[in-house]
């Protein structure tokens, strides 16, 4: 009998995500889940140009059954709500964020950016997994849930929120709707974009998974630097000074300058946490970075990707001058600088030390794009408990590890504001996956798109009980 039983369970449980599972398509026909992804891959939706693909995963959603609040539909501004209860119903709303946009093409694709190709398993196209497979995987377990009759008796909203140009930060996503509908949506915890499971891109003795969960990201400061000069003329005769000469020799200060390792709060404990994966010297180091800092400092510097963590960064993008003519010199030079800087740094001081670094009061700073300063989300609240149970009921030997992103994305706009915001991707990513976001012939294994919506469906099971 108890053997039966758990054949059941197990049948059961396959038949809610293994790939026989269907969800209504656009056109009300039933689809499974890497079909739909296909479909919504192969509407081009590079940022600024959301509306197409946005009435299409709009028309999913209602098909199947979720109430739509619109909170914008055109192009640049297209975002949309998509509960399972009304958002006037005014239940603290638990929101499943992703965007609509991607980013162009790259060069020398192999596969079709919006072919949507399935071959041996994978998935290609823009957008597999940012953020279009993503978005596939809340929806399924959102819209598996709604399956069930229970779900009536939910003490919260559950809600799929999609947005305009996360990956250019324009005014008319996220921030337009935090801005003009925030009460409306009611939330008390949103869940967006974040680390995938982490041992196959760090060092270390790992004998089970480890899942990053995002409760912070760096805070961006983009900058244009401009130097304008009345030296002009042929470039054969080289003046003493000019724009050009001048702002090289400024940024030459300031892209030298070796950046100073921060360590706070967050990043110590991701240190001490990553300490258990390692052995003797190594293990003892990580395990006390304030003791071991001058060593340990100068490890992370070998590793940007983790010194990043501790410090704030200044990349130089871009420069320019006012003139293509070779032999002619500009009056005008300037260059842009993606700068990242970690939450609790002063933007006002970080601004004065560069004009400082830069030794020339010439150049005209201006600031292109700054967001308000985003809260480190708890890790004590049961929103974050529960993400975690989730994840290990899908992966029953798997720990989770909270922690900082270095990139930006939308869940700032709520922690800014102090809602709660945690991102994650609840599935194994192999380091080639992980390179193909915004690079060549992104893709993604189908059975991830499984794994992920069944992460998200333990954790709405359990909030509805709560």
């Amino acid at each position: 009998m108890k053997n039966t039983l758990l054949f059941i369970v197990i049948l059961c449980h396959f038949w809610l995500f293994g790939q026989q599972g269907q969800i209504k398509s656009a056109d009300g026909s039933l689809a499974d889940i890497e079909t739909i992804l296909q479909q919504y891959i192969q509407i081009p939706s590079v940022s600024g140009q959301e509306q197409e693909a946005g009435d299409f995963l709009k028309t999913v959603c209602r098909n199947n059954g979720l109430y739509i609040a619109d909170f914008g539909s055109e192009n640049g501004q297209y975002n949309f709500a998509a509960s399972m209860f009304p958002l006037s119903s005014g239940k603290p709303n638990i929101v499943f964020l992703n965007h609509i946009d991607v980013v162009p093409e790259s060069d020398s694709q192999l596969h079709d950016p919006f072919g949507g190709k399935i071959e041996d398993g994978v998935i290609y196209g823009r957008g597999t997994l940012d953020n279009k497979g993503a978005a596939i995987m809340q929806l399924y377990g959102i819209l598996t849930v709604l399956q069930e009759q229970n779900y009536k008796m939910s003490p919260y909203n559950i809600t799929f929120l999609a947005v305009s140009c996360e990956e250019t930060q324009c005014s008319g996503g996220m921030s337009y709707v935090n801005e003009h509908h925030f009460d409306e949506l009611n939330p008390s915890v949103v869940f967006g974009e974040g680390p995938s499971e982490l041992t196959s891109l760090m060092e270390g003795d790992f004998t089970q998974p480890v899942f990053g969960i995002s409760v912070v990201h760096k805070n961006p400061l983009w900058l244009e630097l401009e130097l304008k000069s009345k030296t002009n003329g042929h470039g054969s005769i080289t003046p003493l000074t000019y724009a050009t000469k001048e702002l090289v020799a400024a940024l030459e200060r300031l892209t030298s300058k070796k950046p100073k390792a921060i360590y706070n709060d967050i990043n110590i404990k991701f240190l001490k946490d990553l300490s258990q994966y390692h052995k003797s010297g190594k293990k003892m180091v990580l395990k006390h970075p304030k003791l071991f800092r001058p060593v340990l400092t100068g490890q992370l510097r070998s590793h940007p990707e983790l010194f990043s963590l501790f410090t704030n960064t200044i990349t130089l993008t871009n420069i320019y001058s006012n003139t293509n003519a070779v032999n002619k010199l500009a009056s005008v030079a300037g260059a842009r600088l993606d700068c990242r800087l970690l939450p609790e740094t002063n933007e006002e001081e970080f601004l004065s030390m560069i004009r400082k670094t830069l030794k020339n009061d010439d150049i005209k700073i201006t600031v292109l794009k700054a967001l308000p300063n985003n809260q480190v989300s708890s890790t004590e609240t049961v929103y974050y408990k529960n993400l975690s149970l989730a994840i290990r009921e899908k992966y029953p030997k798997a720990k989770t590890m909270d922690m900082m992103m270095p990139n930006i994305n939308d869940l700032g706009s709520f922690r800014a504001k102090n809602i709660p915001a945690y991102g994650t991707l609840p599935i194994f990513c192999d380091i080639e996956e992980v390179r193909s976001v915004h690079g060549k012939d992104e893709h993604l294994h189908i059975n991830s798109l499984y794994d992920g919506a069944e992460v998200y469906y333990n954790f709405i099971k359990r909030m509805m009980v709560e």
